[in-house]
């Protein structure tokens, strides 16, 4: 016997959606001009710093996106070929930006030593370097204040606005580099500035890119402890022992759980196996500090392990 548990309601869920699309697209489309600006701003003052954060912005927009796309597929309902959807999109979707990211990091890294070690300084245009950082800046700001209200509504929204407050810290490295131009001539400033936005990039692209390894290899989620899961299901009355127990997530936000539980024989002669199973997903649902709402339990009597194929511990 066995049984499984979902989630909240749709009602709530598109109603969350429908809010989470709004913020994000206001977002992308403000990522999205700055972008343009901070190209086209790269190619006429010459600069790196401008360049990187260029790289590094058309690495947020394509994150957020990639969380509006999320957020729009995950209101699509399970098929037949897809059972649970498009939650895995978000995903993929994480994992080659943070590719791409790694690849703008590390140009930027070995471009601003070159600039440091070289010879000769490299013709930077302070003046309007100062203004594409502040147009950059102000649109950042305004960006996170789209997204600030939502932020706690789930992690798509939490990671954009993370997105865009590393952007503001770029934009922030790009104005200090060109007042030290402006004030003081120190045209290095700007290769500087350009390895500090590789440096604040590089930790936050291995990062996503780990979480992305983590879905896909199907590891047991943060926060979660299979020792203590098994420690917990086999304190449930009436349960002898637990194996083949598997958790892992379909999406960062989406941990799933299924395991093959051996309960007392009595169980399924006296009609209270129903009522074990409530006490499994409560107990899988409501303990841990990550809930658990996804989960499926194979009820087993004692013999029927001598029947199975090799199973997990």
């Amino acid at each position: 016997m066995s049984a499984g548990q979902g989630q909240a309601s749709a009602h709530g869920h598109d109603h969350g959606a429908g809010a989470s699309t709004t913020r994000l697209l206001v977002a992308f489309a403000i990522t999205a001009t700055i972008l343009v600006a901070e190209v086209v701003g790269a190619f006429v003052t010459g600069s790196l710093a401008l360049l990187v954060d260029a790289g590094h912005m058309l690495t947020d927009a394509g994150g957020l996106l990639i969380a509006l796309t999320a957020a729009r597929l995950m209101t699509r309902p399970p098929s037949e070929r897809r059972t649970w959807g498009y939650a895995r999109a978000e995903v993929l979707g994480a994992g080659a930006q943070a590719t791409v990211l790694m690849g703008v990091g590390g140009y930027a890294l070995v471009e601003g030593v070159r600039r440091l070690l070289s010879d000769e300084p490299a013709d930077v245009a302070g003046g309007l370097l100062l203004v594409f950082g502040v147009v950059g800046l102000l649109g950042n700001l305004v960006a996170m204040l789209v997204l600030a209200g939502g932020r706690d509504e789930n992690l798509n929204l939490r990671a954009a606005f993370l997105e865009v407050v590393a952007d503001a810290l770029g934009s922030v490295a790009v104005i200090v580099s060109a007042v030290l131009i402006q004030t003081l001539g120190w045209t290095r400033a700007d290769a500087v500035a350009g390895v500090l936005i590789a440096v604040l990039i590089l930790p936050r692209a291995v990062t996503i890119l780990r979480e992305a390894g983590s879905v896909l290899l199907e590891s047991v989620p943060p926060g979660l402890s299979l020792p203590e899961l098994r420690e917990h299901l086999l304190g449930v009355e009436h349960v002898l022992d637990v194996h083949d127990l598997h958790v892992s997530r379909i999406g960062t936000g989406t941990p799933v759980l299924s395991a093959h539980v051996v309960v007392e024989d009595g169980c399924f002669r006296d009609g209270h196996a129903p009522q074990l199973l409530d006490a499994l997903q409560s107990c899988v649902a409501g303990h841990f500090d990550v809930s658990v709402e996804h989960s499926t339990f194979q009820l087993e009597p004692r013999q029927h392990g001598g029947h199975e194929q090799a199973h997990h511990p």
